[in-house]
């Protein structure tokens, strides 16, 4: 069976825009924990948007937050109203601040509880772009566990210099650098980035199925972002606890309800309601240690395998 998963770097232009989205969150928080955020990023070519809902007693200055990521040289245009009153009024009382559906995932395959593919095209994407730390792309299919093809793009790169690199890094029967020639030109310069588009990237790549909401830019009110992590911790206690080999996790919540509707789990194709786990937003919040997190820490690199309380 082939499986295919790409990973892109930091310089990334939809990166760049969750390192924004996720850098003004913890702007808020840092003087209010209890801030709500919703805050969705838009840039490229010298102009960032920065659109949202926030209701907080703090007041960062996101301007300069923007202009310290992306440079003094950008327009930046804010567009943030507070929480409207009928969201609110479901939150105020510990309930979800969206509907949504949100998936775990671990298996055994990796020290990292993830895909092989995933795990492999994220590690070369790290390795390239500790030398080249610029835009780029890496993408790795696997054949029953073998490296068939790798694909790499990355900017300001030249081609036989970069093949040779990641030769050094994964061996694989073929290999596609910069396949439509050397790039110059990239991030911002070249193209308009988005908050929330590398989804697949995000969480564990395009063979796990996925809620599809986005993490940047919210609070912990938003299941979509916490009950996305809290269905990965459930996911890899699981693994361990029946010594599995993969588990699936979903939770799905109702606007203003603070129990998810369904909470189930598949260990090795067998599904088993999940129990024993808090799992109200201000449930998570505590069991993650969610006021702790740096959330900018989090968009880079994907959210899963890397050390955070989720795991």
């Amino acid at each position: 069976m082939k499986k295919t998963a790409e990973f892109v770097s930091p310089m990334h232009p939809d990166k760049i825009c969750d390192y924004i989205a996720d850098s003004i969150l913890d702007a808020y928080l840092e003087h209010d924990k209890d801030s709500r955020t919703a805050i969705e990023v838009m840039g490229g070519h010298h102009l960032v948007t920065i659109n949202g809902e926030v209701t907080s007693k703090s007041n960062p200055d996101i301007e300069a937050i923007v202009k310290k990521i992306v440079g003094e040289d950008c327009r930046v245009i804010t567009n943030i109203v507070r929480q409207s009153k009928e969201i609110a009024q479901g939150v105020d009382t510990g309930g979800a601040g969206d509907q949504g559906i949100m998936k775990g995932y671990a298996t055994n395959e990796t020290e990292t509880l993830l895909p092989l593919e995933y795990e492999l095209a994220r590690n070369l994407c790290q390795k390239v772009f500790e030398v080249y730390p610029y835009d780029g792309k890496t993408q790795v299919t696997i054949e029953d566990g073998k490296v068939a093809v790798v694909v790499v793009s990355f900017q300001n790169t030249k081609n036989d210099e970069l093949l040779k690199l990641v030769k050094s890094i994964i061996v694989a029967d073929e290999y596609l650098i910069n396949p439509s020639g050397e790039w110059v030109q990239g991030g911002f310069d070249a193209d308009t980035g988005l908050s929330g588009r590398k989804l697949i990237v995000d969480n564990y790549g395009p063979e796990v199925t996925i809620g599809g909401g986005s993490f940047s830019g919210k609070d912990y009110t938003k299941v979509d972002r916490s009950g996305a992590y809290m269905a990965r911790r459930i996911a890899v206690d699981l693994l361990s606890t029946h010594n599995a080999k993969k588990v699936e996790t979903k939770l799905a919540y109702a606007i203003g309800k603070a129990d998810p509707v369904m909470a189930v789990a598949v260990i090795d194709g067998v599904e088993t309601e999940i129990t024993g786990y808090d799992l109200s937003p201000k449930g998570i919040r505590t069991l993650l240690a969610l006021d702790e997190v740096s959330y900018r820490d989090t968009c880079t690199w994907g959210h899963f395998g890397r050390g955070f309380s989720w795991r």
